[in-house]
């Protein structure tokens, strides 16, 4: 049995080779969502939606994120009403007091639908609806999961990391933004003083997330901040990884990310933003896995391979390394 931690794009394009050492009936991934919003009422969370596609088998692949093929005309209509209306571009936050007025699972995390700031398409909008739908039916978002998880066809479990309101907050020299404001809307260029997860604390790990966390738990090259950090803020998840068997996934080469903010981020927390930093970031991690140029130097077992993943035989490469890895720290 094993458990991936899954959120962005790096331990997705990891579970495309995952069944070439564990079993889809024996895996559980538990995904991030702390970059989940509200947008125009319906309530989008990426990291989950992202691996149902990959297990439907619809993703873009391209993006790694949507529906392969989607139309966007719906997107495009909001952006001409806006224009035609005189109305605001960009990401329009909601006001303080409407971030807690409504759906509380959405509470801090609220965007307008006006000219909307994430491109969303008209299939992936049918999956927000039905999942707002069902959280409106007094469903979990947990049991929303489970029910579009069935839809899509998923062999491996998904489990949401909580059915509370967590939300990935950036505190930039622009203020204070939505990780999705900040890396879809702003590109990532505002400088990052640091990052919240805003309602942690009063949150509890999903049903079934704790228990997964009892098999050996892998954590691939996802962003250690934002798409891995919301979990660790969650209680008891930190003190469940450090009584089981680890294996992470290096998101760096050296100091570079392969993808996304992780560095600034990393930097931003007080980590080295490199491979490095990842001891600081996992120090419940029994193994890294590291890429084969990588010098990283920990106080623990390290394997190496060549870690970028451009296909599924890069995938299975990889995750056949951290077969080896966990053969040696079991």
């Amino acid at each position: 049995m094993v458990t991936f931690l899954s959120g962005g794009t790096g331990t997705p394009k990891l579970l495309d080779g995952a069944a070439a050492a564990f079993s889809p009936e024996e895996t559980t991934v538990v995904a991030n969502t702390g970059d989940d919003i509200e947008l125009g009422g319906l309530f989008v969370s990426p990291d989950v939606d992202t691996l149902l596609f990959q297990g439907g088998g619809i993703l873009d692949r391209e993006t790694w994120w949507g529906i392969e093929g989607d139309t966007h005309r719906t997107n495009s209509a909001l952006l001409d009403i806006a224009s035609a209306a005189g109305l605001p571009e960009g990401p329009q936050y909601l006001s303080e007091e409407k971030q807690t007025d409504g759906r509380r699972l959405a509470n801090w995390r609220r965007f307008s639908g006006v000219a909307e700031f994430m491109t969303i398409g008209d299939r992936d909008r049918a999956v927000h609806i039905t999942r707002t739908s069902l959280l409106d039916d007094s469903n979990t978002l947990s049991e929303a999961t489970e029910r579009l998880a069935g839809a899509f066809g998923l062999t491996i479990d998904l489990l949401p990391m909580s059915d509370d309101p967590i939300a990935s907050l950036v505190h930039t020299d622009e203020g204070l933004m939505h990780f999705q404001e900040y890396w879809v809307a702003h590109r990532g260029e505002p400088t990052v003083d640091t990052v919240e997860f805003r309602g942690s604390s009063k949150a509890e790990p999903a049903p079934g997330v704790l228990e997964s966390l009892g098999d050996t738990v892998v954590i691939g090259p996802s962003n250690p901040v934002t798409s891995i950090g919301p979990m660790l803020a969650l209680p008891g998840v930190a003190d469940a990884l450090a009584q089981t068997t680890v294996v992470a996934v290096s998101p760096f080469l050296g100091d570079d990310a392969f993808s996304g903010p992780a560095g600034d981020l990393m930097a931003a927390v007080n980590a080295e933003p490199s491979t490095e930093g990842l001891a600081t970031a996992y120090p419940f991690a029994d193994a890294f896995v590291v890429d084969a140029e990588d010098d990283a130097d920990f106080d623990r077992p390290t394997i190496q391979t060549d870690i970028k993943i451009d296909s599924r035989e890069d995938a299975v490469r990889v995750v056949r390394t951290i077969d080896d890895a966990i053969d040696r720290v079991s």
